[in-house]
């Protein structure tokens, strides 16, 4: 099975498809527009990209992706996101006075970054800043990514554990082209509008609540071509096809002007 993540061998994206997938074949990407686009024209089977950060928060431009393409949730993986310090052999951690990265790795080590005079250096993604530091040959200069993506480029691990808080989850999506018949333990994500009038939000969300459905997940984001209008994500525990769930969305869909539902699929059990 082949299934698309962005950045470089190494990178965080891949070891949640592996997880997730088992033995699949990970296809790396450039962006995360490539990964929706490799399962759009089949050239993979699955794709899996995150959407949420505990530290660093919602990863907004796939949640945007998940509107725009005509594609389906079918599960989703948390992987424990653990950060190295990484160089060239013969580095000194005193003598480093940078670190490239995602964004969101440098986010999520921007504390420790401070504290030791370094200064972080947006690069493409985790995997593929080691990559690049590699083919540099600097000594001044350092990434931060997995001990995976160390061992991959033969690259040396100056500190190990360098998030600012241990509590450090990423939560991935699996998505494919058709959905799956999630049974057990599972979630749905949905995408919808309202209408800007007050109370709007307030009678949506009500639904859940008085149908006793756990809301687990709600994010708003901008509706394109209309100004100050917004489109809501929302993930709640349940599959669309129970009764509970169903009734919540036949409700909802007398108050939404467009209602999407993204996907069901099993719940993530550690």
């Amino acid at each position: 099975m082949r299934v698309a993540f962005q950045g470089e061998a190494g990178a965080f994206s891949e070891q949640a498809a592996l997880d997730h997938y088992g033995g699949a074949d990970p296809v790396p990407c450039e962006s995360f527009e490539a990964v929706f686009e490799a399962v759009n024209s089949q050239k993979c089977d699955a794709g899996v990209v995150p959407v949420e950060n505990s530290l660093a928060g919602s990863i907004h431009q796939n949640y945007d992706l998940l509107m725009q393409n005509d594609l389906f949730i079918v599960g989703e993986y948390v992987l424990r996101v653990r950060h190295c310090l990484i160089a060239n052999p013969g580095a000194e951690k005193a003598r480093i006075r940078k670190a490239v990265s995602h964004p969101q790795a440098l986010g999520q080590c921007a504390g420790y970054l401070r504290r030791n005079g370094i200064e972080p250096e947006n690069g493409f993604d985790t995997a593929g800043s080691v990559k690049a530091l590699k083919e540099s040959g600097a000594l001044d200069a350092a990434a931060i990514a997995s001990r995976r993506a160390a061992e991959i480029y033969g690259m040396e691990i100056l500190e190990e554990g360098i998030e600012d808080n241990p509590e450090n989850y990423t939560r991935f999506l699996a998505i494919q082209r058709e959905p799956v018949v999630s049974r057990g333990e599972a979630k749905t994500s949905i995408v919808f509008t309202l209408n800007n009038v007050p109370g709007a939000l307030a009678a949506a969300l009500n639904l859940f609540a008085e149908a006793r459905v756990n809301l687990t997940k709600i994010e708003s984001r901008p509706l394109q071509g209309k100004p100050w209008d917004y489109l809501f994500y929302c993930d709640f525990e349940r599959a669309a096809n129970e009764p509970r769930a169903g009734e919540v969305l036949e409700c909802l869909r007398a108050l939404a002007p467009f209602l999407r539902v993204l996907g069901s699929y099993p719940r993530f059990q550690p």
